[in-house]
């Protein structure tokens, strides 16, 4: 699967007028009106509208630098936009009016192309994902309900009436658009804007569908499945293209936006790619040194204490945190000493500590310079 970044000959930190100017070169010379019957270009004008999709969206963006092709749903089965399911030829000429400035395809009066119905986008939906450490570990797929907008069963989408069928908009003789000359930098271009009267969709319904309104849409409980990449963190999210809802009439659904939230662990913390646990030890392992089980992200592992440990001091088990998204290496452990004082000691235990003690002889407390905050 290409970088998207290459797609559109740009460098990873190009800037968005950057992305723009070379989505508009590749789309000028690989536009389907100017190649006609070639595959090939056809292909590469899908590439790029389906790169600059991603790139030209902030928040879609940062997802892919983050985690690739995974973390805006590119190569899932399903919610995949992209280079397994491209965008439609429709919702690439409604993206014109961004790159080309106004609501039209350049292409309309240069090379002859046909009136395009106008798309109006579903809304994007929201939900978020608690994980826990170990999913978060190994990465997950995970299966979750949603409410969204759903194609009516009973009209079929059509939002008319069983038995009726909707009739053409005689304002814009059903092509859901209002086409006007207009001059630009291209030369003579068609401006095109959506009818008032249909509101793009080319329809009027005289007979509405009761169990939608005349809408084609109704909402429908919905399993999702989430491919969830190893290291995602609390607050990180990832985009499902058109897994939003469906838009009026059938027309393209928004995307679903997934956040993860991370459920919280009896036994650690996660800073970054670090997890940090705390153990209590008595103090003669603490002076003597002691080989200790202790509990990781993977399953129990040893861990030497050293003779002489301080209490407060802090053990580095390497490898042993969490996953970076992009990349094979791996955050740490950190295993945080706590030297515990017995508050009762049967007489045996203190008649050897006064042997040591007498053994050390008198020590004297040492003092040093606290710095505030």
């Amino acid at each position: 699967m290409r970088d998207l970044y290459d797609i559109l000959d740009v460098s990873n930190d190009a800037s968005d007028n950057e992305i723009k100017k070379a989505y508009r070169k590749i789309a000028m010379k690989y536009h389907p009106d100017k190649n006609p019957g070639d595959s090939e270009a056809e292909q590469k004008f899908k590439d790029a509208a389906d790169a600059y999709s991603i790139l030209s969206d902030n928040q879609k963006r940062r997802q892919y630098d983050q985690f690739g092709h995974a973390g805006v749903g590119l190569g899932d089965t399903q919610g995949s936009g992209g280079f397994q399911g491209h965008m439609s030829m429709e919702d690439i000429f409604s993206s014109f009016g961004d790159i080309f400035g106004g609501d039209f395809d350049p292409f309309g009066g240069m090379f002859g192309s046909g009136g395009r119905r106008g798309v109006r986008k579903g809304r994007d939906l929201k939900v978020a994902l608690k994980l826990g450490y170990s999913e978060i570990v190994t990465g997950v797929d995970k299966t979750i309900k949603i409410k969204r907008h759903e194609t009516c069963d009973s009209c079929s989408g059509s939002g008319a009436q069983s038995g009726t069928m909707p009739t053409s908009c005689r304002h814009c003789s059903g092509s859901g658009q209002i086409r006007q000359m207009s001059q630009s930098f291209f030369g003579q271009s068609v401006v095109v804007r959506e009818c008032p009267v249909c509101h793009g969709s080319g329809d009027m319904i005289e007979n509405p569908c009761r169990s939608c309104g005349g809408n084609g849409i109704i909402r429908k409980t919905v399993e999702i499945k989430v491919k969830v990449p190893a290291g995602v963190a609390e607050g990180n999210y990832m985009t499902l293209n058109r897994q939003g809802n469906k838009g009026p009439k059938g027309n393209n659904p928004g995307d679903l936006i997934v956040f993860f939230e991370e459920k919280d662990h009896p036994v650690f913390t996660r800073n970054g790619e670090d997890v940090i646990t705390e153990a209590q030890i008595q103090f003669h392992d603490a002076a003597l040194g002691v080989n200790l089980e202790v509990p990781t992200l993977d399953g129990k592992a040893k861990l030497k204490i050293p003779a002489g440990i301080q209490s407060g001091q802090i053990l580095r088990m390497r490898g042993k945190g969490f996953p970076r998204v992009r990349g094979s290496s791996r955050g740490n452990q950190l295993v945080k000493i706590q030297i515990k004082t017995p508050k009762s000691l049967t007489s045996k235990q203190k008649k050897l500590l006064e042997e040591l003690s007498s053994l050390n002889g008198q020590s004297k407390p040492i003092f040093t310079r606290v710095e505030l905050d």
